[in-house]
């Protein structure tokens, strides 16, 4: 509640995994944004429930503070973990190489260097233990049917 305070408690997310699941629905779970140095430890905890819930996949993207977002978690960090500040922000520097963001299209979803790494290789392992597998399933459409009548031709 303290990192996200409007958001759903844990325990809801859950239980809308669990009906979703017993309603035949792939359902997943995304760890994002993990924040290095405070909720990585978590990964296999939630993940472990999460497979409980009925969660068949999963995914994570670490977190990364670009431009006016950088002040702001910084501030939030100062207020709820001092202690941990600067931990963090060298964690997510040492994932960012040496930034708070990196917008690079292929490294900005999974960050780099061995710590990123170590996160990684904590989620794999995580995942293969709760049995939860790290790709969405082909989706379908085929019990989908639209409220709306077949739109005309323009052209016959």
């Amino acid at each position: 509640q303290r990192l996200e305070p409007r958001s759903s408690p844990p325990e809801k997310r859950l239980e809308t995994i669990s009906c979703l699941s017993k309603a035949g629905i792939p359902t997943g779970v995304m760890l994002a944004p993990l924040i290095p140095g405070l909720t990585d430890r978590e990964i296999p905890a939630i993940l472990n429930a999460a497979a409980e819930a009925g969660a068949l996949f999963s995914g994570m993207i670490p977190l990364r503070l670009p431009y006016s977002v950088a002040p702001l978690f910084e501030d939030w960090l100062q207020r709820h973990f001092p202690e941990k500040k600067s931990k963090i922000l060298n964690r997510i520097r040492d994932i960012r190489d040496g930034k708070l963001n990196d917008a690079s299209f292929f490294s900005r979803m999974k960050g780099s260097g061995c710590y990123a790494k170590q996160i990684r290789d904590l989620f794999r392992l995580s995942c293969r233990q709760a049995e939860i597998k790290m790709e969405m399933p082909e989706l379908s459409v085929r019990y989908f049917q639209s409220a709306f009548p077949r739109q005309m031709l323009l052209f016959s």
